[in-house]
């Protein structure tokens, strides 16, 4: 006898799903309140409206309109009527909080999602941290403390569920939290970079709302020594057999990769350079650059550098007429061209070239590497380390040396390969 099994699934926002998150979400409010809260509620969808039936016995008297006006923003719902201010909300649009935060339009980054922290104090205190650090923070690194802060949101409901806010974390807690995360927690890239940014938002928290043991619920030690990767850069050859293949990129990509080189930018602030970024002063070309992640800066630069730029202007203009930016995406010329293209072009090109490294490998593609050796040329010019700081944009000397500790060691490597080929003449002679 045959036998058919069937399934039933449905999409995210389906009506069903919406109504088990307003049940669910009323119950969790139930317990929350009253651990002894009985709870027998039945939950309707159309059009434009919500029912919500049956019975609840509890000594807390549960808001239920205030209850389904919050999950429905929270799974993705949105209200053109919705007239709390933005940072009210579970979801911000970025576009419409009153502050000058940092834009990336090479993340571009449009809202921040709070809905995954799953106590309420915990989300409101974490909402008023987050916008306090806007301010001065980058956008990458406050979608990186949502993350470390969801994270620990969930553990507390695994393991604590009886904490609502930060007010309620202590020193033991932490202890246990941190054997987890170096133990059992997945998706931990850095635990330093985790843990600083956890300590730091906690630590805003405690001081808006005055929780002063926050301040002080991390110690010294609890953050690992920090251990310096050891950082890379292309060698001479390598430099000049890529270089060599740039050609048969399109002429824009080409001078995009040119002048990444010549400027020592990071990526990041080669994509988003702005077509106003060339001026002369006391008659000699210099450039602004924009830098996503700290300050907007200006350095000089030769005139060879200052005609390039200018051509890779002129085709834009010609191409896709005023922009913002000089290099844009080809499918939206108002945003900058985004970093995965230039990847994708670029190992498209080492692999049809079967371009290879001075070790043989296949040709490891990083446009960050472009900056270590712009930083390790300006070393091998004898300039003081402000000089140096300066031209690449630093606020400090303080990264300096790794670039002198590079250029070191580039000079002992080949010191000791000239001593090896000496030696081997020596015994052929």
């Amino acid at each position: 006898m045959r036998k058919f099994y069937t399934a039933e699934a449905v999409t995210e926002g389906h009506l069903d799903k919406l109504c088990d998150q307003i049940a669910y979400a009323i119950l969790d409010v139930c317990l929350k309140n009253d651990e002894n809260s009985r709870v027998a509620c039945e939950v309707l969808a159309t059009k434009g409206n919500i029912i919500v039936a049956g019975e609840i016995t509890s000594a807390y008297e549960t808001d239920v309109f205030a209850v389904v006006r919050k999950v429905l923003p929270d799974i993705g719902y949105s209200s053109e009527g919705d007239e709390r201010d933005e940072i009210e909300k579970d979801i911000w649009k970025l576009e419409n909080l009153d502050i000058a935060y940092k834009k990336n339009p090479i993340k571009n980054v449009q809202t921040l999602n709070f809905t995954a922290i799953i106590q309420d104090d915990l989300r409101e205190e974490t909402k008023k941290a987050v916008y306090e650090h806007l301010h001065d923070e980058a956008i990458a690194t406050i979608i990186k403390e949502l993350t470390d802060i969801r994270r620990l949101s969930k553990y507390l409901k695994e393991t604590y569920p009886d904490i609502h806010s930060a007010e309620e974390l202590n020193r033991e807690l932490l202890e246990e939290y941190l054997t987890y995360l170096a133990t059992e927690a997945e998706g931990v890239n850095n635990y330093r970079m985790d843990l600083t940014r956890l300590r730091g938002l906690l630590e805003t928290i405690g001081k808006l709302y005055g929780y002063p043991h926050l301040e002080i619920l991390f110690l010294a030690s609890d953050l690992p020594r920090q251990v310096q990767p050891k950082l890379k850069s292309y060698s001479d050859s390598e430099l000049i057999r890529f270089n060599a293949v740039l050609a048969e990129l399109d002429e824009q990509m080409e001078r995009l990769m040119v002048i990444h080189q010549m400027l020592g930018t990071r990526i990041s602030d080669t994509l988003t350079l702005q077509t106003d970024c060339l001026y002369r002063q006391d008659g000699h070309p210099m450039i602004q650059i924009r830098q996503m992640k700290t300050t907007t800066f200006v350095k000089p630069i030769s005139a060879k550098l200052e005609l390039l730029t200018e051509k890779a202007m002129e085709y834009t203009k010609k191409r896709y007429g005023d922009t913002v930016y000089i290099f844009v995406d080809e499918k939206n010329s108002k945003k900058p061209m985004q970093y995965n293209t230039v990847q994708n072009k670029l190992m498209d090109l080492i692999q049809k070239k079967d371009l290879r490294d001075d070790h043989g490998e296949l040709f490891g593609f990083g446009t960050h590497m472009f900056r270590h050796v712009y930083g390790i040329r300006l070393t091998e010019l004898h300039l003081d380390d402000w000089t140096i700081a300066k031209l690449l944009g630093h606020t400090s000397v303080k990264n300096v040396k790794f670039y002198r500790k590079m250029s070191r060691q580039i000079i002992a490597d080949e010191t000791r390969e000239i001593r090896a080929e000496m030696s081997r003449m020596g015994e052929r002679v």
